[in-house]
């Protein structure tokens, strides 16, 4: 699977899933720092991860595994998860703020 073979609507909702469990997760900060640094090499890890499906597969039931491989091929999608990651982080603060808090 390529990531051309993958419609924009669901990389959108895959990228937007991913995003969101790693906001709940509080892992914003680790995942961006993680996903920019791995920008460079994303095509040869999304290649490891093709290698090491069968394994992965068999101990997470992670369904969308061969979508998000090739996803990680286009270092643009990288950078749409980050941004997504680092919009609904802001969301969570902005929703976490009483009114009358003041921004430091």
């Amino acid at each position: 699977m390529f990531a051309s073979d993958i419609s924009q609507e669901r990389k959108t909702e895959i990228i937007h899933k991913i995003a969101q469990k790693v906001v709940e997760l509080r892992l914003t900060t680790i995942a961006i720092v993680m996903l920019e640094s791995s920008k460079p090499i994303s095509f040869l890890g999304s290649q490891l991860m093709i290698f090491f499906q069968p394994i992965f597969t068999s101990i997470f039931p992670f369904t969308q595994y061969d979508e998000f491989a090739a996803l990680l091929e286009d270092r643009k999608n990288v950078e749409i998860l980050i941004q997504e990651i680092e919009r609904l982080d802001e969301e969570k603060r902005q929703k976490g703020k009483k009114p009358g808090d003041r921004k430091e």
